[in-house]
Parts: C-alpha cells; sequence; structure tokens
C-alpha cells in the first residue's frame, strides 16, 4: 500500500546522445518498481472476470473468479519462463489459464499446481444445474477448454504448446495397516494380512502413484500403460520405473521386464504365478538387469 514496491519489472532504457560524429543510441537495462496503483485499472476489475468465464462456459457457472489480464500481470511480473506457479486457493483454476496463456505469448515452460477444496456447489446455481457438484470440477473443466482454446489460437507461434494436466486427490494410504505396522497385528489376524491392499483400492495407476510417492519419483511424469503377456504394465518415463500389479505373473514375464532395464521394478506381493516365481525374481534380475531396485508392496 502506499505505493510501496511489491513486484520488480525490467525496462529497457533507450539513450540519445550527440557526439561529434552524429547521434549514437545507447541502450540500458534498469529496474522499474511496480506499485499498486498499477494495479488500480479497469482492465483488472472484477467485472473482466465475468467476461473471461462467459468466453470459456456458456453458463454462469462462477462467481468470483480473478481476472486474467491480472493473473497475467502478476505471472510475467514474477516468474522467469521455467518456473512453477502455486495457486492454493485455485476455484476455476483462473491461475492455470494465465500460465498457459503467458507461456503461448513468450514461449515459456511455467508449470502450475493448483490447489482446491473440493466444496460443493449451491444446488441452486447454474454450476450445479450445469452437473458440475464441486469447485474443483469447475476448475478441472476450465483448464481442459482453457487449454484447447489456447492451443487452437496460438497454433502458429506456440505449436509444441504442453496444455496437459494430471488431477491427484489427497486419499488414504492404499496399503492395510499391516503393510506399515506388522508388530501390531494378532496372530488371528494373520489371514486377513495375506491381501496387504484394502478392499477397492487396486486400480494400478492408484497403486502406481503410491509407489512413486514412497520412492520420491516426480509425479509429473509421463506414464504408458501397455499389455504385455495379458498383463497390464504401467512405464514411468521409459524406463525409469516399470510397474506391474496383476495376478498370475510368471517367470517369463520377468525377463521380458528385465529386458527394458528398468531403473526401478514394482509388484504386487501376492501377485506371482508361484512361490518360486517369487523367489527367483531377484536372481533373475541380478543376471539380466543388476542395477535394477527391485521392490514388492
Amino acid at each position: 500500500n502506499n505505493g510501496h514496491r511489491i513486484y520488480t519489472k525490467t525496462y529497457e532504457k533507450v539513450i540519445i546522445s550527440t557526439g561529434s560524429s552524429g547521434y549514437f543510441i545507447e541502450k540500458k537495462e534498469r529496474t522499474k518498481p511496480a506499485t499498486t496503483l498499477d494495479f488500480i485499472q479497469n482492465r483488472f476489475s472484477n467485472d473482466n472476470s465475468r467476461k473471461d468465464i462467459a468466453k470459456i462456459f456458456d453458463e454462469k457457472v462462477f462467481e468470483y473468479s480473478k481476472p486474467i489480464s491480472l493473473m497475467n500481470e502478476l505471472i510475467f511480473l514474477g516468474t522467469n519462463k521455467n518456473d512453477l506457479v502455486l495457486d492454493f486457493f485455485a476455484g476455476s483454476a483462473t491461475t492455470a489459464q494465465a500460465v498457459m496463456q503467458l507461456n503461448a505469448k513468450d514461449n515459456g515452460n511455467r508449470k502450475f499446481i493448483m490447489v482446491q477444496f473440493p466444496e460443493k456447489c449451491d444446488e441452486k446455481s447454474e454450476a450445479f444445474k450445469s452437473g458440475y457438484k464441486t469447485i474443483a470440477e469447475i476448475g478441472k473443466e476450465r483448464i481442459r477448454r482453457a487449454g484447447k482454446k489456447i492451443k487452437d489460437e496460438n497454433a502458429s507461434i506456440a505449436p509444441n504448446l504442453d496444455i496437459g494436466f494430471r488431477v491427484l486427490k489427497i486419499d488414504s494410504s492404499n496399503m492395510a495397516d499391516v503393510y506399515y505396522a506388522p508388530d501390531s497385528i494378532e496372530q488371528e489376524d494373520l489371514l486377513a494380512a495375506v491381501h496387504n491392499i484394502k478392499p477397492g483400492r487396486d486400480n494400478p495407476e492408484d497403486l502406481l502413484f503410491q509407489v512413486m510417492l514412497d520412492w520420491g519419483v516426480d509425479l509429473t511424469l509421463p506414464i504408458r500403460k501397455e499389455i504385455i503377456q495379458d498383463k497390464t504394465v504401467l512405464f514411468v518415463d521409459g524406463n525409469a520405473l516399470i510397474a506391474c500389479f496383476d495376478t498370475g505373473i510368471t517367470e517369463d514375464l520377468v525377463k521380458e521386464l528385465a529386458g527394458n532395464k528398468p531403473h526401478r521394478v514394482v509388484f504386487r506381493d501376492n501377485g506371482f504365478a508361484s512361490d518360486a516365481v517369487k523367489i527367483n525374481v531377484d536372481q533373475i534380475f541380478r543376471q539380466l538387469s543388476p542395477t535394477t531396485e527391485v521392490k514388492s508392496i
């Protein structure tokens, strides 16, 4: 407030001087403080935010979004082309749209993380009537629509613009308590410990992200799914991590996966066709891919 500096922006200062041989131009860079006065402009008003939403949605799905122009200016002032932008109160994901727009404009590679509590939409609202149960659903759909629109509008100047995003939700572990606290299990509970994955939580992608978190693997890495010997196999960033959580895994499949020489590989603990296969897994990788880290969950 009161005109204090809040962000800095680099401008080019041009000095034209005279000399005995005529004029010459000297270019210098200087830093000019951006003050709160810079942001008291009509283009940053909330009226424009409603227009921004209307360009993406046919319905009036969100009341109090941030103006795109304001977020563009703040991100431009406060980031470099490869920075990460975090919005803890994402709302309708205006910040994500602004990041994609700015990347298209200056060929940047900024990334965004949008955090939004799954707050329920009012049942009387246009958003709820249009099928959006939570504010988070509105944000996800806005990123999809805005990304496509930005990419289409900037196809000639930003043909490789990345508009992809991944949705993750905070949840409890996929693993039953015995996986982390075996000393708390009584003898009568031993049979229950045979299946150490919680019922209904054995989706391959769900399990994969649990493993990626445990191993400290970047959650934004590309994931590819293949069917190999009738089993679903997930490849993270090529061969950085290979995961197969199906049951009935044979030595032939293990050998084929080892042939990829992955950095890490993970299986389901009770997913092997026999105890002999489970015992031989480590030995197979020692022979075919000795640097691979092997894990079972």
